[in-house]
C-alpha cells in the first residue's frame, strides 16, 4: 500500500511539472512573439524617415508588362533602383502589382520639385546603373507611357513616405492592400470637387489609412524622355487597407455607396476608376504592424 501511495504522488508530481512546463512553454512563446512585434515596430519607426519629407512632384506610373513577365520585371525593379533613386535626392513611395490587369506594374516616385525631377532622371537614365540594366527592364517592356504627372492636394495630403521594409524582421516582406481612385475632374473644378468628396475620403479612412490625395500638376514636361499624359486634370485618393477582408467587407460597400453623391457633383468628366494594388514584398507603401491597435489618420 504504502508503495501504492508512493507511485500515486510520484505520479501527481510528474503531472504537475508537465503541466507548469506546458505554461512556460506558452509564455516563452508569448514573449517571443512579443518581442518579434517590438522589433518590427522599432525598425518600422517613423523616426527612422523624418527627414524624408516635402515631395511635391509625383509621379503616378503604370507599366505593360510582357505576359507572364510581371513578377520578373517588378523583382528586377526593386532589387536595382528604389535604392539609388534615394540616393539621387528622389523616393520611391512604392511599388505595385495591379489585380484586375496581370499585366500592370505600378509604382509611385516622388521629387522635391520640378527642377529636381529633371536633374534627378537625367543622373539616373544617363548614369551608369540604368546603362547596365536597361536591356533587361526594356525587353520586359511593352508600354511606359501611362503616367500621370501629380502634386499634393495640400501641405498635409502628401504621400506618405513609410519606412523601407525590414529585410530581417518583415520576413514576409510588405503586407496590406493599396488602393487607388482616379477622378478625372473637369476643368478648373479640382478644389470645389474635392471639398466635396471629403465627406467620401473621410468615409474611406475608417476603413484603413489615408496615404495621400494628389491632383494633377499642369506643368511642362522639362525631361520629354519620359512622356506625360496631357489629359487631365486629375484627383488620385490613395490609401492603405490591412487585408483582403477590409477590402472587401468595408472599403468597397463605402466605394459602390458613395458612387452617386459624387457623380451628381456634376464636376466629373467620366466614371472613377478604382485600382486594387497588390504591394511587393519591398514596397515602403504597405500596412505596418503598429496600425494594427490605432485609428485610422485623420487628412
Amino acid at each position: 500500500m504504502r508503495q501504492r501511495n508512493e507511485l500515486s504522488s510520484i505520479s501527481r508530481q510528474m503531472k504537475l511539472r508537465t503541466w507548469l512546463a506546458g505554461i512556460l512553454s506558452l509564455s516563452l512563446v508569448g514573449t517571443a512573439a512579443s518581442t518579434e512585434t517590438d522589433r518590427v515596430t522599432k525598425s518600422t519607426s517613423m523616426e527612422h524617415v523624418k527627414h524624408l519629407t516635402d515631395f511635391e512632384v509625383i509621379e503616378f506610373r503604370r507599366y505593360i508588362i510582357k505576359d507572364g513577365e510581371r513578377e520578373h520585371f517588378a523583382q528586377y525593379f526593386q532589387s536595382y533602383f528604389p535604392e539609388a533613386i534615394q540616393q539621387l535626392g528622389a523616393i520611391v513611395f512604392g511599388q505595385f502589382l495591379e489585380r484586375k490587369n496581370h499585366s500592370l506594374f505600378t509604382w509611385i516616385r516622388g521629387f522635391k520639385n520640378m527642377d529636381a525631377r529633371a536633374t534627378i532622371n537625367a543622373a539616373l537614365y544617363y548614369g551608369p546603373l540604368w546603362k547596365e540594366h536597361r536591356t533587361t527592364m526594356n525587353d520586359l517592356l511593352i508600354d511606359s507611357d501611362n503616367v500621370l504627372l501629380l502634386r499634393p492636394l495640400n501641405q498635409e495630403r502628401g504621400v506618405m513616405v513609410l519606412p523601407a521594409v525590414d529585410p530581417v524582421y518583415e520576413r514576409s516582406g510588405a503586407q496590406g492592400v493599396l488602393v487607388a481612385q482616379i477622378f478625372a475632374i473637369k476643368t478648373n473644378s479640382i478644389e470645389t470637387f474635392a471639398q466635396q468628396a471629403e465627406p467620401t475620403f473621410a468615409a474611406y479612412r475608417g476603413a484603413g489609412r489615408e496615404a495621400g490625395v494628389l491632383v494633377t500638376l499642369d506643368v511642362p514636361n522639362n525631361f520629354p524622355q519620359l512622356p506625360i499624359r496631357t489629359d487631365g486634370p486629375y484627383l488620385v485618393w490613395l490609401g492603405i487597407l490591412k487585408d483582403n477582408q477590409k477590402l472587401e467587407t468595408q472599403f468597397v460597400p463605402l466605394v459602390e455607396h458613395s458612387f452617386r453623391s459624387l457623380v451628381t457633383t456634376g464636376l466629373l468628366r467620366g466614371t472613377p476608376e478604382l485600382i486594387i494594388l497588390d504591394p511587393t514584398n519591398r514596397s515602403r507603401l504597405r500596412w505596418l504592424p503598429e496600425w494594427q491597435t490605432t485609428s485610422s489618420n485623420s487628412p
